[in-house]
């Protein structure tokens, strides 16, 4: 399947296989406001598939900052740097908890963290409270 439309039954794979989280932030689709949604990692007008293997659950704000972007400049060095890719990279190789922020282990990591502004105040604010909650991770 290659086409932008994405069939009820592959909607439900990528939700369940996510666990309702984003896969990106981890924030869960029952603390968001909006409805997570089922996302591209590579878009399609970068030729990615409408498949299993690319798909990837996020978050409202995740998946407006990220756009159709899979790379990004590292701010010091230059380089282009691939984004996290949930599909083929374990979140916990490239990011860690400091308190209620998400910093970036490696470059990917710290690339995706500040492309995707996981530390904005009020998603910031959002970790606190639901970690206060014991409902974050």
């Amino acid at each position: 399947m290659s086409s932008n439309s994405i069939s009820t039954e592959l909607r439900k794979l990528v939700i369940n296989r996510a666990s309702g989280r984003c896969e990106y932030c981890l924030i869960h689709s029952s603390y968001s406001i909006y409805t997570h949604e089922v996302d591209h990692i590579i878009a399609i007008k970068h030729g990615g598939e409408t498949s299993s293997e690319n798909l990837a659950l996020s978050c409202l704000s995740c998946n407006r900052h990220k756009g159709s972007d899979f790379a990004t400049i590292d701010a010091e060095t230059g380089e282009i740097v691939p984004l996290f890719n949930p599909r083929r990279q374990k979140w916990d190789e490239h990011f860690y908890y400091e308190g209620a922020r998400i910093e970036g282990k490696t470059q990917i990591g710290k690339a995706s963290t500040r492309l995707l502004q996981f530390n904005i105040p009020n998603r910031l604010l959002q970790r606190q409270v639901l970690m206060s909650q014991q409902k974050y991770p």
